[in-house]
């Protein structure tokens, strides 16, 4: 594909304003004939219309002599026909017919028609030469005024002539125009890509000037966000590197270490082998999880991953859920408070609804208090089956809450060996009830503890 030519902005401002310039000049050139004409002409037609009202308005006594100056002033010529007399005005002057025999029937005909006021266009056609003729009766008799349209060619002529020295000044002014609008508008964009280069290189901590250009003020707040977006981009990619790090190094030194312990010593005692053959099982199983949980993650964020509807009892998918913690009630003296329906029918993604359990039970695990207490609910409503997992840790900060469904937050920085943790447990939690569009949520006291909860439709 053929790359598109890349021009600078002054330049371009340049252009088109030019262009515009010149097109502009074109079009009053060409339309300019048509709008003299047809305004001066106008002009006329409305000019003899007031003289005609004019001298309708006059009393008789006053017409003589208003008539003469009439006839002066505008240059028109003037007939005045009585009954006894005829007087003319200003009939010397150059393109008058008003003396011309021809259009002695035009006037008469403006006599019979007996209006008072009457208003004709002439036109010669031996010569072209066009002329308005207002007929205007008074009380004995008729006064006409007559008015050479003049020819507007030659006006037309010295304004054709002007149009090149116009259009090269106009071109000039176009040209120092867009070279401060350019200036103007140029300046605050080539500082933002400056800066934004420098925000593709790294650094994050930048402020974008603001201007006066609506446009421009806003791309310098969008790019802001943008930086502070990036910001916490790269602190989530450095915390999953620390976190994924640590979760991958510790169970593999395990994997290491107890292999070669039963190849090196516990290879002939047998319940000593097989007592450290189960703690790889377990690292290989942890390693496993984590594999899993990213994997899945993908999955659901690239759309990916369709969702498998099928009615299940969601009662005994949680007590199957709990029943992997057993080792820990024996172990290590974990409660799990259980407070269910005998059986809660729903329809959704067996499988992801049990990820989603196993995912908020491990979180509460992870961070309840030191009773050791967790705590599972299923409240029955009328349309719904609300499912609450409750921990008796020390709570989340309000801040902190919009926070903690992002992949890889923690809500202590500093990471500590938990039972099962990848720092992504409560993103497959948000990705899995947002793709069934169920309700979900988290209400937490700080020093009392935490309860997530998801709605579920029966």
């Amino acid at each position: 594909m053929k790359e598109k030519r890349v021009i600078k902005l002054s330049v371009k401002t340049l252009a088109y304003l030019v262009i515009f310039s010149i097109t502009i000049l074109l079009i009053l050139t060409i339309a300019k004939d048509l709008i003299i004409s047809y305004s001066y002409e106008k002009y006329q037609e409305r000019k003899i219309n007031n003289l005609a009202q004019k001298v309708h308005d006059y009393e008789i006594d006053e017409l003589y002599s208003k008539l003469e100056n009439i006839a002066y002033d505008n240059s028109v010529c003037i007939k005045y026909l009585t009954t006894t007399n005829t007087i003319n005005y200003n009939t010397l002057m150059v393109g008058c017919e008003l003396n011309n025999s021809g259009i002695n029937s035009i006037l008469n005909n403006i006599i019979r028609d007996n209006k008072e006021i009457k208003n004709l266009k002439l036109v010669n056609e031996d010569n072209d030469k066009k002329a308005i003729l207002s007929g205007v009766k008074v009380d004995n008799g008729y006064v006409f005024i007559y008015s050479l349209l003049e020819d507007t060619n030659s006006a037309n002529i010295i304004l054709r002539n002007q149009v090149i020295y116009i259009t090269i000044i106009v071109i000039i002014l176009a040209c120092f125009i867009a070279y401060f609008i350019s200036i103007k508008i140029t300046k605050p964009i080539t500082n933002i890509t400056l800066k934004a280069k420098e925000l593709g290189e790294g650094n994050y901590n930048i402020h974008f000037d603001r201007s006066d250009i609506l446009e421009i003020n806003e791309l310098s707040k969008t790019l802001e966000h943008v930086g502070e977006d990036l910001s916490k981009i790269d602190e989530l990619r450095r915390d999953l590197l620390a976190n994924v790090s640590h979760d991958l190094k510790t169970p593999l030194t395990m994997i290491k270490a107890y292999a070669e312990m039963v190849r090196d010593i516990t290879y002939k005692d047998k319940e000593k082998r097989e007592k450290d053959l189960n703690v790889i099982i377990d690292e290989a199983e942890r390693l496993n999880i984590l594999v899993n949980d990213i994997l899945t993650l993908s999955k659901m964020q690239a759309n990916s991953d369709v969702l498998t509807l099928e009615q299940f009892d969601l009662c005994e998918v949680i007590r199957d859920v709990l029943k992997r913690y057993d080792i820990l009630r024996t172990m290590e003296d974990y409660e799990f408070i259980v407070n269910v329906p005998d059986k809660a029918i729903v329809l959704a993604d067996k499988q992801k609804i049990i990820q989603v359990i196993y995912n908020l039970v491990n979180n509460a695990i992870n961070y309840t208090g030191e009773d050791k207490k967790v705590f599972i609910n299923v409240i029955n409503n009328k349309k719904e089956y609300v499912v609450e997992i409750k921990d008796t840790g020390k709570g989340i900060k309000k801040e902190e809450i919009n926070y903690i469904w992002d992949k890889y937050y923690r809500v202590e920085k500093k990471h500590q060996r938990n039972v099962v943790s990848t720092g992504i447990g409560l993103s497959i939690v948000k990705e899995v009830l947002s793709k069934h569009k169920f309700d979900y949520g988290v209400k937490s006291k700080e020093g009392v503890g935490t309860t997530f909860y998801f709605k579920i439709r029966k």
